[in-house]
């Protein structure tokens, strides 16, 4: 019999419409049912992809007795993550708090029934284990102590509530953190063997990356460009399929938890296309090597995660089955030498356990071997061998797809598929963008008031994020810039302005959400995967500010942009949109301002266009579009010649008409 989940537009929820738990779905009518009752609310917070989730569900909320115990003593709540990601920020920050930093997925919590948690934590088994109780025991002993000594644990939710409160207050910065100390910092978590920062778990770190590239001295284009090199030769790349996996279990980027998102692989393309850009042409193998890696991201969205409506799906699930119908994380992307031997042959089968050094042993474990990549090889063969495989792997189980559709990540798809077209000459690329953002623009946008996810058509009743409004304003001026259509970038004023409406704090600077019925009000100034709300909404800013000639929002960024100080100046690999920022303003102050690119031309292929794209400084905004197209003030007007027109703060250049001469006016110190 189906429960309370059983219509939600999410592909976690219905994962659990059919189980034996009572489940809500949040809101207030949930928590009015708690009090109603006078039981403590069950939180429990996943994703469609999340490969613990699936285990503590069959566990045990598909087990009888735990649902009946559940059904009887509390009121569950089931929430999706990336349906409802600022509620999950609220309540993976209170569980950090509550156990020493520890925090993942499934997030199990325990509210008061006006949702304050008392109790976090997250996977807990169906026995107990050594240090960890089982989630029966922990079910009755939670209980037992709301009838015997509520007064405790109410106490305890008070407390939380209090440091949550006050961690929404952004820490404040008279000046700015100097941009030298932020990249020691960051250089001090490198890892000199593997690259990439910080021990196992080790995550890609694509905003940081993006900082570094942005600095673009030899310290941080050495601590970006081998870190970019290693993820692209290991294993968490999928060499085959392209893209790549969630994050790496170890140190060397070998073994991957197999999950593959949108919003790691859209920020990753960009990262990879300005990691290109940013290499040295004499490099021509590490070049050779991005380019690869950029091109199969860009497969895989389109290959893997497009929807019948031309939007991007949030993910591919880590688990999917083997021949007997067992279930095995990460199964569908690993193999043998037999394996390799039967889908090539003899003499490539050889090659290939070589290049994507597959062993007898496994790199992976029982004999099996995740793929990376080793030497130099012949980049036609590896094209051709690699796809062979891509059609051989076809036949195996494939993974779940989460079909959800998130405003933020597919906003992030598009911003980065712009930028590859442009610069590589992929229209295709472009096509793909535009067809996303009409989607978006039809169905999230639809009557004016953003929403932030959709699920086959379906949309969400959730409001739309700081972050998402920002994204996707970012993305609508940039398809505006390649496009010359001028209504893109009215959406973008639209989201900006409604932006600054509804998530303005007194400071200056931005709350993730809208004031509601949550008991705290979220605003986190680190990156999660993805830019933090203030982040993604000062980008925005600059850039719809600079293209619509709005300098009140240039103001009201830098006003944002400080109150992200702080953050940077305490955790600057963790904050890696803000440091980005900063690295560009601390450009500004030494004469390299951001431009204004207009090249006069009614072709976004054309040589002058793509040159400004590649060439152009970080922060900058491109525009092509011919002489007189309305709406976009003054930038177009006398500008009949074919050339380029830069523009930086009160200073404009004279024409360039050949590309071989950008190169002066856009890093022209003034």
């Amino acid at each position: 019999m189906a429960n309370r989940l059983a219509d939600s537009p999410s592909d976690h929820l219905l994962q659990y419409a059919h189980q034996p738990v009572d489940w809500w779905p949040w809101g207030s009518e949930a928590l009015a049912h708690a009090a109603e009752l006078d039981r403590p609310v069950l939180l429990s917070i996943g994703y469609a992809s999340c490969h613990w989730c699936h285990v503590m569900s069959h566990e045990s909320f598909e087990n009888p007795e735990t649902a009946e115990f559940i059904n009887t003593h509390f009121v569950p709540v089931k929430v999706d993550r990336e349906q409802q990601p600022v509620l999950d920020q609220v309540f993976m920050t209170a569980t950090q708090l509550m156990n020493e930093g520890a925090g993942g997925w499934p997030l199990t919590a325990f509210l008061t029934p006006d949702g304050r948690p008392f109790f976090t934590g997250t996977y807990f088994p169906p026995e107990p284990q050594p240090g960890r109780p089982s989630f029966r025991q922990v079910l009755q002993a939670l209980a037992e102590t709301w009838e015997s000594d509520r007064q405790t644990l109410v106490a305890g939710a008070d407390v939380v509530a209090g440091h949550l409160a006050a961690l929404s207050a952004a820490p404040l910065a008279d000046t700015a953190p100097e941009v030298h100390a932020a990249i020691d910092t960051i250089g001090a978590d490198f890892d000199l063997i593997h690259a990439g920062f910080g021990t196992a778990p080790k995550f890609p770190s694509a905003t940081v990356l993006d900082a570094l590239l942005v600095r673009g001295d030899a310290q941080s284009l050495e601590l970006a460009q081998r870190s970019l090199e290693a993820m692209a030769r290991g294993g968490i790349h999928d060499q085959v399929g392209g893209g790549f996996h969630r994050y790496a279990t170890d140190p060397g980027w070998v073994i991957p938890h197999f999950e593959k998102m949108l919003d790691d692989n859209a920020l990753l393309l960009g990262t990879y296309i300005r990691g290109w850009r940013r290499t040295a042409d004499h490099d021509e193998g590490l070049r050779a090597l991005l380019e690869r890696t950029a091109y199969g991201i860009a497969g895989f969205l389109e290959r893997e995660l497009r929807d019948e409506n031309g939007a991007f799906m949030a993910g591919l699930d880590a688990d999917s089955c083997d021949i007997r119908g067992a279930v095995f994380e990460g199964i569908h992307y690993l193999w043998t030498p037999e394996l390799l031997f039967d889908a090539l042959g003899d003499e490539d089968g050889d090659w290939a356990t070589q290049v994507f050094h597959v062993t007898a042993g496994g790199t992976f474990g029982e004999g099996l071997s995740t793929l990376q990549l080793r030497g130099r090889p012949d980049l036609d063969r590896l094209a051709e061998v690699s796809a062979r495989l891509l059609t051989e792997r076809g036949h195996r189980f494939r993974p779940a797809t989460d079909r959800l559709v998130v405003t933020a990540w597919n906003a992030l798809a598009i911003s980065s598929l712009v930028t590859g077209a442009l610069i590589w000459n992929e229209p295709h690329w472009l096509d793909l963008a535009l067809d996303t953002a009409r989607y978006l623009a039809e169905a999230h946008l639809a009557g004016g008031e953003l929403r932030h996810s959709s699920l086959a058509g379906q949309v969400n009743p959730q409001a739309a994020t700081a972050e998402d409004h920002g994204t996707l304003a970012d993305a609508f001026t940039v398809l505006a810039g390649a496009t010359g259509d001028a209504a893109w970038l009215r959406r973008a004023e639209t989201l900006c302005d409604g932006a600054l409406e509804l998530f303005s704090a007194e400071d200056g600077g931005f709350f993730d959400a809208e004031a509601g019925e949550l008991f705290v009000r979220s605003r986190s100034l680190t990156d999660n995967v993805t830019p933090s709300g203030t982040s993604a909404l000062v980008r925005a800013l600059r850039r719809v500010g600079l293209m619509a000639e709005r300098p009140g929002l240039l103001a009201r960024a830098d006003a944002a942009a400080a109150t992200t100080w702080a953050t940077v100046a305490e955790n600057p690999r963790f904050a890696g949109s803000a440091l980005e920022d900063l690295m560009v303003a601390d450009e500004a102050r030494r004469g390299l301002r951001p431009a204004m690119v207009v090249v006069s031309s009614g072709d976004p292929f054309d040589e002058l266009a793509r040159a400004a794209w590649r060439l152009a400084p970080a922060g900058s905004v491109i525009l092509t579009a011919p002489a007189g197209t309305g709406g976009f003030g003054s930038w177009l007007e006398g500008r009949e010649k074919r050339a380029v027109y830069v523009c930086r703060g009160d200073r404009c250049f004279d024409p360039v008409t050949d590309y071989t001469e950008l190169k002066t006016p856009l890093w022209h110190r003034v």
